[in-house]
């Protein structure tokens, strides 16, 4: 059984403990490794299974039992689960519902953004006590404006769950509008947006987190980010298959460093399909993680 993390199993419509909080008592107990589950077709293959429904639920529930006793969280990419239609959305729904009756925390990779009732509607679905789809957390995309996220914002303060911003990612296009304004740069907006409403969380991490690549080495400083003065969790992919190492994390995120979440998918899925081979894996990424 994996080590009980104090309020990381989530009880719809009982605890309101903030996300943030729970977050931070899992990252202390087991260490700031989050896992991606991302069944892309190619490592189905390598596993043995079939690009379908059962190849899909073999493979996500075999990743959460191996590292289900050491990750703060998993990560399921939502658009891999999405390409098979109903029958993979139901796979989803039984990870989710897997993954807290193991006390694992949940971040739902859906990058979902909008505005007005659509936004709500998108809120409702990852982040509301009785929907079947509802996780811990989901990432946000901000780039209809930081405001437009609103209705998911108050959605997961008030249902104890959080929410990740796409601040600054590590692609090459990101640059293009994440880095536009130099000392006033969009991704400094999102930080500094994101901080403000941390201030309701004032007896813990905050709610609130931004995604920031793990291999954007010196945008950080070139833009002047403040992710320290955020109060949230830092979701960093690309650990591992991407280039990024541990060292590198604290490198890049300096006096953040404790806020981190260091994020591994494909370098740790491509240990299976055993179980030894997978939590060897995940072992040596929270050993680096640790400074162990």
């Amino acid at each position: 059984m994996p080590e009980q993390v104090p309020g990381a199993q989530q009880v719809p419509g009982a605890s309101r403990e903030p996300f943030g909080s729970r977050l931070g008592a899992a990252m202390a107990a087991r260490g700031p490794l989050c896992v991606g589950i991302d069944p892309h077709p190619a490592l189905l293959k390598a596993w043995g299974l079939d690009d379908d429904a059962a190849g899909l639920r073999r493979f996500s529930l075999t990743v959460l039992e191996a590292v289900a006793p050491l990750a703060a969280a998993i990560k399921p990419q939502v658009a891999l689960y999405e390409r098979l239609g109903s029958a993979g959305m139901a796979i989803l729904e039984d990870l989710l519902a897997e993954a807290r009756d193991e006390s694992v925390l949940t971040i739902a990779d859906a990058k979902r953004g909008d505005i007005g009732s659509t936004m709500a509607a998108y809120a409702d679905a990852w982040l509301r006590d009785d929907s079947p789809l509802a996780a811990d957390s989901v990432t946000l995309s901000p780039y209809l404006g930081f405001e437009s996220l609103r209705p998911a914002l108050d959605l997961a303060a008030d249902t104890g769950r959080g929410v990740f911003v796409l601040a600054l990612t590590s692609n090459q296009e990101g640059a293009s509008v994440q880095h536009v304004g130099g000392a006033d740069s969009v991704a400094r907006r999102i930080a500094q947006a994101a901080a403000v409403e941390n201030g309701r969380y004032q007896d813990s991490m905050g709610s609130v987190g931004l995604v920031v690549g793990a291999t954007v080495g010196s945008a950080i400083a070139d833009l002047d980010l403040d992710l320290s003065a955020v109060r949230g969790p830092l979701l960093a992919p690309g650990l591992g298959a991407q280039g990024a190492t541990p060292a590198d994390l604290r490198a890049t995120f300096g006096a953040a460093y404790p806020q981190v979440l260091g994020t591994s998918s494909r370098d740790i899925l491509s240990a299976g399909p055993g179980l030894r081979g997978l939590r060897d894996a995940a072992l040596r990424t929270l050993d680096g993680l640790r400074g162990e």
